[in-house]
């Protein structure tokens, strides 16, 4: 293994999409060599860890559902830097269905959604444990799950991706009480956020779901990742919790 890389590593899982590349530049920022892991967007990956600020950022391919690829990654980050002080799960997946349209969420779907949502998840907390055990950064290692307020109100885009959530939510804490006191383990659980892809749909629904929201708007991309950089290095006390960024949703 290498010397110890200088600055803090921190891995993001589905780090080349809109919430996951603006965790990383919010990271990066903050002084952290940034791994963005990807499935199938090589390319994106590759760009974005070429364009964060800072030094140290690569690309790793890190495909959450498939055990054997992460256990490999962690390998190859291992290798290169010697550590891993931050894990953020942020891949993630689902697909518009009605909650009433139990038939239109077909047996693949709720498969897809469990395997990359949760198992997957946990996957990436297991191979990047060894690594995260032995950080050096205030308050140990952390992981953070990107979750949803999806699994508090369950009002989301399917009801499996809502139950996918709540699991997470619930593996956040045990893997907490599990994992203490070398690493920490928080859920960032956000409501809608106002991603390109969102922006992208009906103007209307969009309204209606920000006119559900106490504070009137949905979340930024930035709100997440500022969140998410504070749980690492300012929120060192906090574990087995969920943050939220919300705007106050579940309270109506």
């Amino acid at each position: 293994m290498p010397a110890m890389h200088e600055r803090p590593v921190a891995v993001i899982t589905g780090g080349a999409g809109g919430i996951g590349s603006c965790i990383g530049k919010t990271l990066a920022d903050a002084g952290m060599s940034v791994v963005v892991g990807y499935h199938r967007s090589a390319e994106a990956a590759a760009k974005l860890a070429a364009a964060l600020p800072g030094t140290g950022h690569s690309a790793q391919h890190a495909p959450v559902t498939d055990s054997a690829a992460l256990t490999a990654a962690a390998a190859a980050v291992g290798e290169r830097y010697g550590r891993c002080d931050a894990l953020v799960n942020c891949a993630g997946t689902t697909r518009f269905v009605p909650h009433a349209d139990l038939e239109g969420l077909d047996d693949a779907l709720i498969d897809e959604i469990l395997a990359t949502n949760v198992r997957g998840a946990f996957a990436a907390v297991r191979a990047f444990r060894p690594l995260l055990a032995k950080s050096t950064i205030t308050g140990g290692g952390v992981v953070v799950n990107l979750s949803s307020a999806a699994g508090t109100i369950a009002v989301g885009s399917n009801v499996i991706y809502c139950a996918s959530k709540a699991a997470l939510d619930n593996m956040t804490k045990s893997l907490a009480r599990a994992l203490a006191p070398r690493i920490r383990v928080v859920s960032v659980s956000p409501a809608l956020v106002d991603t390109e892809f969102v922006k992208s749909l009906d103007q209307a629904w969009r309204d209606r779901q920000a006119a559900g929201t106490p504070l009137g708007r949905l979340a930024t991309p930035e709100e997440v990742a500022t969140t998410v950089r504070a749980v690492i290095t300012t929120l060192t006390f906090t574990t087995g919790a969920i943050v939220t960024v919300d705007g106050g949703r579940p309270l109506l």
